[in-house]
Parts: structure tokens; C-alpha cells; sequence
């Protein structure tokens, strides 16, 4: 009894205050958001990279400096930029003493993308090797920690190199397990930074990133020219940038930035953005088209510069400021001044493209109405169907819920990590549903095969019950904003079956919501092919090659297990692989992508072209396995 009495007390001895290293350590989800180990755009290995070129970028804007470089060689990541360098005699201070920095002073720092105070700290804690040199009129000064914990404090030296700070730091593998990075995010992210700061050459592993027309030049890359309905119109303004088209897809598609800042989750700039089009283009035609129908199909950017930005998070991906300035414009009158004057100027100089906007925004109101009887059915069938829903089994954390409690930022944390499993069948589904994370991870099971939608309209959504569910589910039907989980993986067999069904989800998503994989929600399960174990260690391989390197390892003669599908492998077993450890691979649309193009090669009628690419690109799975040193492989 005295033992469970002391686990309840509560004295001086159970107070305990953290230095800022072990704080961050501690809760790393405060700082980073979440951590992942980078097969998300998101995850926190990315966000370590952000905080340090961030700083760069300021010094960019500042008129320091034109030119970052960039070196990522395995899991090391070095950033060097050529801006004024850190003073040196606060080179230690500045990445190891939170709240230290030159962003509080906002003559130094007008509109930078946020306060000095954590990033660079957060990135150093967060690393099991980090190294800043300052270089500075002609002298330099370095020091080195590990995990937030100075090991080496060198003294100032002379020096030939310029100005500038130079950053190296590898991610501590402990928190970022199994990370590794993908260049298609960073190669979007250095774009982002050079399309916002004309000028600004970011070399990134000796490929050269440079933009001159800034957001213009982003939709081009983002966009596909023979889609879009008319040329992209491209306004700038005092702190204010714009870039705007329509196309064929369905949903929206808005990227917002403030202060060189990419966020991703919008906020009230992005939202202001879409109310003051909305009225525009109401008032220049002088009629009042839906909502909806306007902005359909759009493909738009806007970048504003905003003193002393405010954040929702520490991870600066959705805006919170009611006001450009201190006692300035509030954002919508600023966002719609500037589009009332310089939208409604271009549509009176340019009637051509007038008349393409306005028969876009006409068709999709056709397109709208003959989708309301459908869609009225539909919805009361889905309605019934969720107070019931026996295709999902939900979590409790949602993705598009407004954090509530006192712990905003772990609620934050695990609704970034909000996933909902696509499977196919009952046994796969079953043991998902029983290995899951109920807090963060939701099932939607299917049927079977789902209906091959490659060029039907978004009529069948509706009639179809099962994608009709699904889209309820995801709560996406009037666009990605609600979105209740922020990682759609579709969790499919192994087999010739299993990647047919993916292909159908995925061209689901591709054909009617683009904007769930353009902005990284979509990915695809990996789950382990073999099971190799003897009475000591079992190791579970995801190819041939591992498989092998397992039989090696264990030696005379282990058992081998092929799974044939997920429902084969036990709830205990599949814990393992949906959890901290999971591997999943994103679906991404490359740039200069023809969506409608590689839908209609790959899911279309069957041409004497596509059947030479199947015939090329055969394989055959051998069994590389020596008979002599493994018995025959077993299922189950």
C-alpha cells in the first residue's frame, strides 16, 4: 500500500522544470508538428530543413545576400547562405537559447516569416549533429552540438570566405526513424522559395532553382497549358501578388504564401483570397453565379507580406493574422481592394479571357444542376448510411476539427496524423480494424473491385454507393478544406488483384478530387512480402532482396512465410507495420503531368501501345532462396 501511495504524491520532488533542449525533445510535436519519417510532405525532417533556410530566405528579403546552396549527401543536410552572418559572439547563443534572436526587433526584420526564437533551436535538439559557422568581415566562428548539447565551441579564426552562415545537421534517427528524404518535396519547396524572391538562386545538389516572374512562372509549372481555359492572369501589387486561371479538374486548387511562407492549410490571407474573387467576379458580370461555380476548377496563387505575421502553430503552415499591420487594413479589405481594382482593370482589358471565365464558370453550373437531383438521393441515402456506416470504422481524432482543451498542440499533432485505411474485403479489413491506433487511424472497407471512373463524369460518384460513401467519409464533396483525415492510404493485397485495385482508387481520386493527391494526402500501404523467423528472431522483409539477406542472416534452414494478402497477417503482426514504423508510398503528380493523358494510357481502351509497354516491362519473381538452406516457403 505505501508503494501505490507514492506513485500519487505530490511534493517538491515531483516538480520538475526542463531545459529547452529537453523540451523540445520531449515534445517535439509542438515544435515541428508531426515528425514522420519523410515519405510525407509534412513530416518533421522537412520541417528541420525549412527552419533553416528560412533564415536565409529573411536575409534574402532584407537584401542579403542572393544565393543559397543546398547539399543533402545520405541523411546529412548542409545549408550555406551568403547574407550577413550571424554575429559572432552570438554564434552559440543564437541555436542554443530559445527565445534569442534578431526577429524581435521589427526595424531589423520587417517582415520575416516568423521570430528567431525557436526554429534554429529545434533543429539543433533535434539532431544528433549539428555545426553553425558564421562568417563575418573577414573572420568566422563555429560550434558544434549534439543534441542541443554544445560539444565544441572553436574559437574565431581569420577567413577568406564571404559573409554568411553555413549549417550542417543530421537528423537524430532515434525521433525520425527510418527517415529518409524525397527530392520531388524539396524540389517543390526550393520552387516555392525562388517563385516568392525574384532573384533568389537556390543551388540544391547542382541543380539550379531561379525564378523571374515569380508566381506566374509557379502556376505555368503547376499547371497544364492546353487544360487551362484561358492565359493565366498574373497581377502584382505593394505586398501583394497574385496568379489566377481556370482548368478541367474538379475542386480547387490555391496556393497561399505569406512572408515567403507556404501555407499549406491556408488561413484567413487564403480564405479572404476566395470570398474577394467571389465577389469580383459577381460584380463584373453582374450576376450572381453560385459560390461554387466560380471558383470550380480554379488554379490560383497568392502572396502577401504581412508585419509580424501570426501562426496557428509553431510550423507556420495556416495564417491567423486578422490585420496586414499593427492598426493597418484588416486581410479581407486588403485582399479585396487590391483584386476589386486590378481583376476587375484586366477583365475590361481583356474580354477574350472575360468570356472564356465566364463560359467556365457556366458550365460548371450546368454541370452543378444536372447533378442536383442525383446528388439530393444520393446524399439522404449517404446520411442513412453513416448513422450506420458499416464501411467505416472512424478514430476520434479528425483532421478538420478545431483543436479544443488545453494541450492545443498535441491535439494538432494527432490530427495531422489522422489516417483513414482504404482495404478491400473483410479479412484485410478485420485485421486493420483490430491492429489500428482508434485515437488517429479510421478503416473504410470495400466490396471489391471499385468501378474503373476513367471517363465518366462526376455524375457517378453519386450513383455509385460505394464512392458516394467514401466521399462522405473523407468529407470532400465541396472541396478538400474539410477534409477529416490528413492520410488517405489505400491497403490492398500484394498481388496482381490487390494492384489493380489501386490502380481504380487511384484513378478515383486523380479523376474527380486531384487536389487530395496534388496536395500529398494520398499513399499507398507497404506491407512485408516474407516472414522469416527461427526460434531466436523474426525478421519480416518487403522484397526479394531482404528475404534473402534475412535467410542469410538466421542460417540453417529458418522458416519462410509468404504472405499472399493482408488478411493473412495476424492482428499482433500488422500492429508493427501500421504503426510509428510504417511504410507507405505517396502518390505524386510530377511536374509537366497530363492527369487526363495518363488516366486515358493507363485506364482507357486497351491500344497496341500500352500492351508493348506490359509486354516490356514483364517480370518474373524467382525464388532466389537455395532449396539447401531454407525449407519450402509456407503460406500463411
Amino acid at each position: 500500500m505505501a508503494e501505490k501511495a507514492n506513485l500519487f504524491e505530490y511534493n517538491d520532488d515531483s516538480v520538475r522544470t526542463l531545459d529547452w533542449k529537453e523540451h523540445i525533445r520531449l515534445r517535439p510535436g509542438m515544435y515541428i508538428g508531426k515528425l514522420g519519417d519523410g515519405s510525407s510532405p509534412d513530416d518533421g525532417i522537412y520541417v528541420l530543413l525549412k527552419e533553416v533556410i528560412d533564415n536565409c530566405i529573411d536575409e534574402h528579403t532584407m537584401g542579403y545576400g542572393k544565393q543559397v546552396d543546398v547539399m543533402i549527401d545520405q541523411k546529412s543536410v548542409t545549408i550555406r547562405d551568403y547574407g550577413r552572418g550571424i554575429p559572432l559572439g552570438k554564434v552559440v547563443d543564437v541555436v542554443s537559447k530559445i527565445n534569442t534572436g534578431a526577429k524581435y526587433d521589427s526595424k531589423a526584420f520587417q517582415k520575416s516569416v516568423g521570430l528567431n526564437g525557436v526554429g534554429t533551436k529545434a533543429v539543433n535538439a533535434l539532431s544528433s549533429y549539428f555545426k553553425v559557422t558564421a562568417f563575418r568581415d573577414g573572420k568566422e566562428k563555429t560550434a558544434e552540438f549534439n543534441k542541443g548539447n554544445l560539444t565544441k565551441e572553436h574559437k574565431e579564426a581569420k577567413t577568406d570566405q564571404s559573409n554568411g552562415t553555413l549549417v550542417t545537421f543530421t537528423p537524430d534517427e532515434t525521433v525520425f526513424k527510418n527517415f529518409h528524404f524525397l527530392h520531388e518535396y524539396m524540389d517543390n519547396q526550393f520552387w516555392n522559395y525562388c517563385y516568392l524572391n525574384a532573384g533568389l538562386v537556390i543551388n540544391f545538389n547542382g541543380k539550379k532553382y531561379v525564378s523571374k516572374n515569380g508566381l506566374l512562372d509557379l502556376l505555368q509549372r503547376r499547371t497544364n497549358e492546353d487544360e487551362n481555359r484561358y492565359p493565366i492572369i498574373h497581377l502584382k501589387g505593394e505586398d501583394i501578388e497574385v496568379a489566377i486561371t481556370h482548368n478541367n479538374d474538379y475542386g480547387e486548387e490555391i496556393f497561399s504564401f505569406v512572408n515567403g511562407q507556404y501555407t499549406t492549410q491556408g488561413g484567413t490571407h487564403q480564405q479572404a483570397f476566395r470570398e474577394a474573387f467571389v465577389k469580383v467576379i459577381r460584380d463584373f458580370y453582374k450576376k450572381d453565379y453560385e459560390a461554387s461555380d466560380i471558383r470550380t476548377s480554379i488554379a490560383a496563387a497568392i502572396a502577401i507580406r504581412v508585419m509580424e505575421p501570426v501562426f496557428e502553430s509553431q510550423t507556420k503552415t495556416k495564417l491567423g493574422s486578422l490585420n496586414v499591420s499593427e492598426g493597418g487594413a484588416t486581410m479581407k479589405n486588403f485582399v479585396n481592394d487590391f483584386l476589386a481594382k486590378e481583376l476587375d482593370n484586366y477583365l475590361h482589358k481583356n474580354p477574350t479571357t472575360a468570356d472564356a471565365l465566364k463560359k467556365r464558370i457556366e458550365q460548371s453550373e450546368r454541370e452543378r444542376k444536372e447533378l442536383a437531383g442525383i446528388k439530393k438521393l444520393a446524399n439522404e441515402r449517404a446520411k442513412k448510411a453513416n448513422l450506420h456506416n458499416k464501411k467505416l470504422r472512424d478514430c476520434r481524432f479528425h483532421y478538420n476539427e478545431e483543436p479544443t482543451g488545453k494541450d492545443k498542440e498535441t491535439i494538432l499533432q494527432k490530427q495531422s496524423e489522422s489516417t483513414i485505411f482504404i482495404t478491400e474485403g473483410d479479412s484485410a479489413s478485420g485485421s486493420i480494424t483490430k491492429a489500428r491506433d482508434v485515437e488517429r487511424q479510421a478503416v473504410f472497407s470495400l466490396r471489391g473491385k471499385p468501378l474503373n471512373c476513367f471517363g465518366l463524369t462526376k455524375k457517378v460518384v453519386y450513383e455509385n454507393e460505394e464512392f458516394n460513401l467514401l466521399q462522405h467519409a473523407l468529407n470532400v464533396e465541396d472541396g478538400i478544406e474539410g477534409l477529416r483525415y490528413n492520410n488517405i492510404v489505400i491497403a490492398t493485397d500484394a498481388d496482381v488483384d490487390g494492384m489493380h485495385i489501386r490502380l481504380l482508387l487511384m484513378t478515383f481520386f486523380l479523376q474527380f478530387f486531384p487536389d487530395l493527391v496534388k496536395n500529398g494526402h494520398v499513399y499507398i500501404l507497404e506491407t512485408p512480402l516474407f516472414r522469416v523467423r527461427n526460434k531466436q528472431e523474426t525478421h519480416y522483409c518487403y522484397d526479394e532482396t531482404e528475404k534473402q539477406a534475412a535467410v542469410k542472416k538466421l542460417g540453417s534452414k529458418p522458416e519462410i512465410t509468404r504472405f499472399k494478402g493482408l488478411g493473412e497477417i495476424s492482428p499482433d503482426e500488422f500492429a508493427r507495420f501500421i504503426g510509428p514504423d510504417m511504410r507507405k508510398q505517396p502518390v505524386m503528380v510530377m511536374q509537366d503531368t497530363h492527369i487526363q493523358q495518363i488516366l486515358e494510357y493507363y485506364m482507357g481502351k486497351n491500344t497496341p501501345e500500352r500492351q508493348d509497354f506490359i509486354i516490356k516491362n514483364l517480370k518474373v519473381e524467382l525464388d532466389l532462396v537455395d532449396e539447401a538452406t531454407a525449407p519450402a516457403a509456407t503460406a500463411g
